[in-house]
């Protein structure tokens, strides 16, 4: 732990924060800039007394809920907050997989008319696509957050046509890899409530990932190519090439068309997410 740099840090981001910025009034007699020490230690639920001795270097070892408290009331960035936690010696846990897909990362897959594209978080979920991507998958705009999770799909349902995953006949496959995935994830997010609630539904649901799980194997196999069955312009091979975006823990998957389904693909793009809901009345 570094007193005197934690104390300097916290001095610093404290005399940033105007009142208004968290609700308060500014009042008449504020002679430094920024929150005084006693609003700073409110709002993260600590006394005055102890928040004090943190900027004087004076006190002892803050805990994960103390720096936690610290991060909110000053309104650290996530560097912000990693850096408080090294400071204090107590590296922080990751609080979860991220969800927020940078800008840049959004306007590539939607710059990308000949390929479909999608970005999956940490545990799963497709937090983001193109419209080739819905179009040979699902509208995933249509569906509740908690659908759009490829492995709580491909292990609970819905079994369409036999079928567990977006008509895609290597389902196994995808199964045992996003399993030795997800086990790795839950060592990276032991916390996460969402995870932990992830691989406890899994395991009461079905007795394949209950399997897969008690091997605990954590080497995912990557998947180069992969066939969809689509259900209007029929079988699709794509080939699949994961980039991963290291800063967030997310994968930015791009499916091409392997040979002989070139045409198939591009006319799903021509046809769009249009005709799912017609396939679907059928």
């Amino acid at each position: 732990m570094d007193r005197q740099e934690l104390a300097a840090f916290l001095r610093t981001r404290r005399e940033r924060i105007s009142p208004a910025d968290v609700g308060l009034p500014a009042g008449p007699r504020r002679r430094t800039p920024g929150l005084r020490r006693e609003e700073v230690a409110h709002l993260a639920h600590m006394s005055t007394e102890y928040y004090t001795r943190l900027e004087q270097a004076r006190a002892p070892h803050p805990s994960r809920e103390v720096l936690a408290g610290l991060a909110r009331a000053l309104r650290l960035s996530d560097a912000e907050r990693d850096h408080l936690h090294h400071l204090a010696g107590a590296p922080p846990a990751p609080p979860g997989p991220s969800r927020r897909v940078r800008q840049s990362i959004l306007d590539l897959i939607h710059r990308l008319p000949d390929a479909a594209a999608t970005v999956i978080s940490a545990g799963f979920e497709v937090i983001a696509w193109n419209d080739l991507a819905a179009a040979l998958m699902e509208d995933f705009s249509a569906v509740d957050r908690r659908d759009r999770s490829l492995i709580r799909r491909v292990f609970l349902g819905p079994d369409t046509g036999g079928r567990r995953l977006y008509g895609v006949s290597d389902a196994d496959e995808f199964a045992r890899n996003a399993t030795q995935r997800l086990r790795a994830v839950s060592a990276r997010y032991p916390d996460d409530p969402e995870i932990a609630e992830l691989i406890r539904d899994l395991r009461n649901g079905s007795a394949q990932f209950r399997d897969l799980w008690a091997s605990h194997d954590v080497e995912a196999e990557p998947t180069l190519r992969k066939t969809f069955h689509h259900p209007v312009v029929g079988p699709i091979t794509v080939n699949c090439d994961v980039l991963d975006i290291s800063d967030r823990d997310q994968r930015l998957i791009i499916y091409t068309a392997a040979p002989g389904s070139e045409e198939a693909l591009r006319l799903l793009s021509v046809i769009g997410t249009q005709r799912m809901t017609s396939a679907n009345e059928r």
